[in-house]
């Protein structure tokens, strides 16, 4: 073999390794932390279980003709992805704020852009997850879905960057501790009334406020996916909407330290 063939060759990696590598730590941390976990797969898991079953027991009236478990898996599903992109991401930027890790893989060769591209695709990664044991779980309970993929990739995808959006908007503005309890109150009370689990009938007249929350949104989009094998257009459209105005607010709030 020649010189040649050992010549070092400097360089640093092409952004997209570079996007990737990031991600995958993120997701690693993520999954490694137990009240990420808590909240990407416990949480929704027993709210899939609980709501099944103490649905059928108290025989809850949801105005639709299909199972229980075909209107709540979709909506555990989006309840997921809020969890994930809202909550956990603003817990877990809100800390590194805090300790200056923020700060210095700032000043590191990734650029900052590159840095939120690596922590939404965590965000990615970890969501096949939740979606492969979410949807296992609902077929142990009976889920029969019709999904369309379109429908259920745009709504993933786009109720993703609405509430990242949003999270890294609450963990630039406010101290770690405060990011801990808005998110997690935010957390409870979309999850309580928000229209991502239960339909919006569920809600009465109060169905037509929900609708234009992300929450609502989400919820709406994943179910119109999965019970009808459809896109959700109008649906869509909010949370791109939610998406543009919580970039707008990140960008100009978002403090690195």
């Amino acid at each position: 073999m020649s010189e040649l063939d050992f010549t070092p060759r400097p360089g640093g990696a092409t952004l997209r390794r570079q996007v990737l590598a990031q991600a995958r730590m993120e997701a690693r941390l993520m999954l490694r932390n137990g009240e990420q976990l808590l909240l990407a797969v416990v949480v929704p898991v027993l709210v899939l279980i609980g709501g099944v079953t103490a649905g059928e027991h108290l025989a809850l009236d949801l105005e639709t003709s299909r199972p229980l478990v075909d209107i709540f898996t979709p909506g555990v599903l989006a309840l997921a992805v809020m969890s994930t992109s809202f909550t956990s991401l603003a817990i877990a930027t809100g800390f590194e704020r805090r300790y200056g890790v923020i700060k210095r893989l700032g000043s590191s060769p990734l650029p900052r852009s590159g840095l939120l591209a690596g922590k939404v695709g965590a965000l990615l990664m970890v969501q096949l997850l939740q979606v492969i044991v979410i949807g296992a779980v609902g077929q142990l309970l009976g889920w029969t879905p019709e999904p369309g993929v379109l429908g259920v990739a745009l709504a993933i995808l786009l109720g993703t960057a609405a509430f990242a959006s949003l999270g890294l908007f609450v963990a630039g503005v406010l101290r770690a501790e405060a990011t801990l309890a808005v998110a997690n109150l935010v957390y409870l009370l979309l999850m309580a009334g928000g229209g991502v689990v239960l339909p919006l009938s569920a809600y009465g007249a109060f169905g037509d406020v929900v609708r234009w929350l992300p929450s609502g949104a989400l919820g709406e989009a994943m179910r119109t996916a999965f019970l009808d094998g459809g896109v959700a257009w109008r649906d869509l459209g909010v949370l791109i909407i939610w998406a543009v105005l919580g970039t707008a607010l990140t960008a100009r709030t978002f403090k690195w330290e």
